[in-house]
């Protein structure tokens, strides 16, 4: 049975021996982040319990929850699934379906196609919605209500770090959940960190870009959009007949959950294409459709079942100084200029706990999130490179700074093929480093890789530089946004590559040996 909601999953952890319950005082500034981080690093850095900080300084009766998602075991039981490669199997069986021959075999499929159609969200009434259980507007509104944590020194203050933030593209009215940090400025207002290559972010700027009054100012927007979220300064108000404060005033609606269920709270950071909705993939996932619930202030429908709800809206062209803040990377990202989310309304449930997490340097809770997309995103890029056997992401390369690829290898030059469809491939352009070896080495074995690589590459012949967008947090970049990237072609090469010479074997035992060896390691006292 699918999670109904974020206590039923705490239920889960407490029953099954994964959740902690803190009952000392802890504060939220620091302290908290302090010990989930110590928390996600135990067993070797294979991840400890989650946390439910039962006593939080400042907040009465409030609790908190942390490292949800910190280790594999818990990964697995957030998805319940036995293995996150049995996900990835469902997802092969939709994208490739046996296609039916005769009459029966058409028959047979009708119950996968009313399986998919059962995942679809349903928007419930609100009564029956406990996100609705206490509601807040005009002056009851206080952000500061909530247990914001700050998790690092040198943070500018208190962020938001596990929010699920809802947009609908103007263009096409489909939603969209994606997770974005919000630092908290005041009672009312928070920055929105979306980066420029995220989905809300061309929301707002297809927002921007609909103020247009002629196809030259519309040139002139795209123009000062293309920088970023939005451009800012002097560089935006240069443009002929565009300023920001023209088209201020114009707002674009967001809501934000905080507490969902665990297989929605992970939809939001899945890489999905623009016309696929989060509710259903979260959908797919619990096998059970989310139920959502319209919102008070806003034209958004939220999930019915979150703990906390903040609505509200972005005004177009407001921008306002947003971080440093300590990041995934295991550095601080610099201030800059990010749009400003203003607080229309907070409903919540009765007693409501709020989630939260910390990143910071690997591992931690969000490199099993990352572990967990990697496993289950896979089919979706066989799909388009059915050459690619398996794929690695290390949890110190924090999801875009080095790929580990294993290819069955038919053609010279196949590896950089692989590297430049990659590439081109959704938020995987963001990838700095591209490692591509041999179907036979098995990437989710860091050693054996650095094995490959040390030994199989000349490095003026097989290491390949391009240029293009990188991650907004790559602080090395030699501009923001854009930067060098790097491919290694680590397989075997072919004579059609130009290599002459002969190619070593390497080294195994054979499996007749091996067979009996096993046989007798038990009485060997090793």
């Amino acid at each position: 049975m699918a999670y109904r909601d974020l206590r039923d999953w705490i239920a889960r952890l407490d029953k099954s021996g994964e959740l902690k319950r803190i009952k000392i005082e802890v504060d939220p500034d620091l302290e908290m982040a302090e010990i989930a981080d110590r928390a996600a690093k135990m067993n070797g850095g294979k991840g400890g319990p989650a946390l439910l900080f039962e006593n939080v300084k400042g907040h009465p009766g409030a609790r908190v929850l942390m490292n949800q998602f910190g280790s594999e075991r818990k990964m697995r039981m957030a998805l319940e699934c036995n293995s996150l490669d049995e996900i990835a199997g469902r997802i092969d069986t939709l994208l490739k379906p046996q296609m039916p021959s005769t009459l029966m075999d058409k028959l047979k499929m009708l119950p996968m196609l009313a399986e998919v159609g059962s995942f679809f969200p349903k928007v419930i009434d609100r009564r029956h919605a406990p996100c609705k259980e206490v509601v807040h507007t005009g002056d009851a509104i206080d952000i500061f209500e909530l247990p914001v944590l700050k998790t690092w020194p040198g943070d500018a203050g208190r962020f938001i770090t596990l929010p699920l933030v809802i947009t609908r593209d103007p263009k096409s009215g489909k939603r969209n959940t994606g997770m974005y940090r919000m630092q908290v400025y005041d009672e009312r207002t928070t920055g929105m960190h979306w980066q420029r290559q995220k989905n809300a972010a061309e929301h707002l700027r297809d927002r921007i870009r609909a103020t247009a009054s002629s196809d030259a100012e519309r040139v002139n927007l795209m123009a000062m959009t293309a920088g970023g979220t939005v451009a800012s300064g002097a560089a935006a108000e240069s443009l002929p007949g565009v300023t920001l404060s023209r088209i201020r005033g114009e707002r674009m609606e967001v809501a934000v959950a905080i507490g969902a269920d665990p297989a929605m709270t992970f939809s939001a950071i899945v890489p999905a294409p623009p016309e696929i909705e989060e509710f259903l993939i979260a959908g797919f996932l619990r096998q059970s459709p989310v139920e959502l619930v319209k919102c008070e202030t806003v034209d958004l429908e939220v999930p019915a079942h979150a703990e906390y709800i903040l609505e509200g809206y972005v005004e177009l062209g407001e921008l306002r100084m947003e971080g440093p803040f300590g990041d995934h990377t295991g550095f601080y990202t610099m201030p800059e200029e990010y749009p400003v989310f203003h607080l229309t309304g907070i409903t919540h449930r009765k007693n409501p706990i709020y989630a939260a997490t910390v990143v910071g340097k690997p591992p931690m809770e969000d490199a099993w999130l990352a572990k967990a997309v990697e496993r289950i995103f896979l089919p979706l890029i066989k799909l388009t490179m059915p050459e690619i056997v398996d794929i690695n992401l290390p949890p110190e390369g924090v999801a875009h700074n080095l790929m580990l690829v294993s290819i069955r290898k038919s053609y010279a030059g196949h590896a950089r093929k692989v590297m430049s469809g990659i590439w081109a491939l959704g938020q995987a352009m963001f990838t700095k480093c591209i490692v591509v070896v041999d179907e036979d080495c098995d990437v989710q074995d860091v050693g054996e890789v650095v094995l490959r690589v040390a030994n199989n590459i000349d490095p003026e012949r097989d290491i390949q530089f391009t240029l293009g967008p990188v991650d907004s947090l790559d602080h090395a970049s030699r501009l923001p946004n854009y930067g060098s990237k790097m491919g290694i072609d680590a397989t075997r090469k072919w004579a059609a590559e130009g290599f002459t010479r002969p190619w070593p074997q390497m080294l195994e035992m054979p499996k007749d040996v091996k067979m009996r060896v096993d046989a007798i390691w038990s009485r060997l006292g090793l």
